[in-house]
């Protein structure tokens, strides 16, 4: 076997992975010939990962501006705060808050301040949230940890049932601190017990804090240690033993969400001034399915002209150009799910972008062929040279487009470039379409042109 044809069979079986996680998660066709429906979505994988069940799908994640969300305003208290010293502790608070909604996983998030004399204000848009509780407790609390010894006092049970039903615990113990708090925690992070299989959240202390634990769990032990968040007893094992390691597990029936969030709430730390919730409101897509589908449909309307020029001004080669192009397009889906990329109407306009650039290479490459060919050059050799000569142009004009698309990423997050979501959006996706423009343009239609075209005259 050739190598041309080795890469052949390489493109056919990226073409076809990519082509099944393309397609939409579920897609019902009618067979009029055999009067039946059939269903096809893309691939679900479930698999078993350290004994735990994980099941991968492929689907698009959308940006506020398609799918809607969430809007909060936060107001943040500057009484305390020197005047000299309030712009650094808005940013402090926009940086802590950006944190959570990324630990969260919510996409092209959007955390922007705003100072309007003695208004110091933090505007948050939250895609894909509707649940306003959610919204809040996810923005708004403190997440203040600490760690407390119960000392019970001795309680008395009344004779009558029904008042005995009635009392209240809480007022027959008292915490007392240890000293270990927040402060000390390195990390939490979302954990399974291996004999139920339930979520729970494991702490990992720094330095002091593994100190510190280890001390209170030493002199305390067979007593009972509160784990206290925000004035809330989350839970008050017994310390059997000392723990020296400077890890614990906090358990007590959560769901993935509830643990998911508890330990985004711990990560992200306090805020370092209060804050207060001005507004709240749930935002629609601002362009709506229909206008999506109308751009989409543009968008599709646009490809299948440049490929209708392509055949028409070049042929043979222009059809193997316009089949290279889409499996551009298959290619750029299934990345775009794979990676989890977010489609916003600026993502869109990047991607357009660069399939303009992909058929940039396919006429540059084309041209030099025709040049070769006025030469007396054989086909076979104008060819070859049409794709060598071609590739310093494309090199050049895509590592510029590549070294824009870095810049608007910010992938250093350097305080001089941008910070915007959905710019970093942008770029992501024009960096991602030159990528795969580059390998289609070159590599697939090289391969394509050598296999199908033969010498001629």
């Amino acid at each position: 076997m050739s190598l041309v044809h080795k890469r052949y069979l390489v493109i056919l079986l990226l073409s076809v992975i990519a082509g099944a996680i393309a397609l939409p998660e579920k897609l019902t066709l009618k067979l009029p010939v055999i009067n039946r429906e059939i269903t096809i979505g893309s691939p679900r994988i479930q698999t078993t990962l350290a004994g735990k069940p994980v099941e991968i799908t492929f689907s698009f994640k959308q940006g506020l501006d398609i799918q809607g969300g969430m809007q909060v305003v936060l107001e943040a208290d500057m009484s305390n705060i020197a005047i000299e010293d309030r712009q650094s502790a808005l940013e402090s608070v926009r940086e802590v808050l950006l944190r959570r909604v990324d630990l969260f996983g919510i996409s092209e998030p959007v955390v922007q301040t705003a100072v309007n004399g003695e208004s110091y204000r933090v505007v948050i848009e939250l895609p894909g949230v509707t649940d306003e509780t959610e919204a809040l407790a996810l923005v708004g609390k403190t997440a203040e940890l600490s760690f407390q010894l119960i000392e019970e006092k001795p309680i008395e049970v009344p004779s009558d049932a029904s008042m005995a039903a009635e009392l209240d615990l809480s007022q027959f113990m008292t915490l007392v601190p240890t000293g270990l708090t927040g402060a000390q925690l390195k990390r939490a992070s979302v954990q399974f017990d291996q004999n139920t299989n339930e979520p729970q959240v494991g702490l990992q202390f720094d330095e002091e804090g593994t100190r510190l634990f280890a001390d209170v769990t030493s002199q305390h032990t067979g007593e009972r240690l509160a784990i206290v968040l925000d004035n809330s007893i989350v839970m008050a094992p017994n310390l059997n033993e000392p723990i020296f390691g400077g890890q614990a597990q906090i358990t007590g029936g959560f769901s993935l969400d509830e643990a998911k969030q508890l330990s985004i709430q711990l990560n992200a730390g306090a805020l370092p001034v209060p804050i207060t919730v001005l507004e709240q409101r749930t935002i629609g897509a601002s362009l709506g399915s229909e206008s999506v589908q109308a751009s989409l449909q543009a968008g599709l309307i646009g490809i299948l002209l440049v490929m209708l020029f392509m055949i028409l001004y070049y042929g043979w080669s222009g059809v193997l150009a316009s089949v290279a192009l889409t499996i551009y397009a298959v290619l750029t889906i299934a990345l775009y799910k794979i990676f989890g990329v977010t489609v916003t109407v600026p993502g869109l306009a990047g991607l357009l972008l660069s399939v303009g650039m992909a058929v940039d290479a396919n006429i540059l490459i084309f041209e030099r062929m025709k040049e070769e060919l006025r030469t007396g050059r054989p086909f076979i050799r104008a060819m070859e040279l049409g794709f060598g000569r071609a590739w310093d142009s494309i090199k050049d004009a895509n590592l510029a487009t590549i070294m824009t698309a870095l810049i608007l990423i910010n992938p250093l997050n350097l305080p001089f470039l941008n910070s915007s979501g959905l710019v970093r959006g942008f770029g992501i996706t024009l960096l991602l379409g030159v990528v795969l423009g580059l390998f289609t343009g070159v590599f697939v239609t090289r391969t394509l042109v050598r296999l199908y075209l033969r010498e001629k005259k």
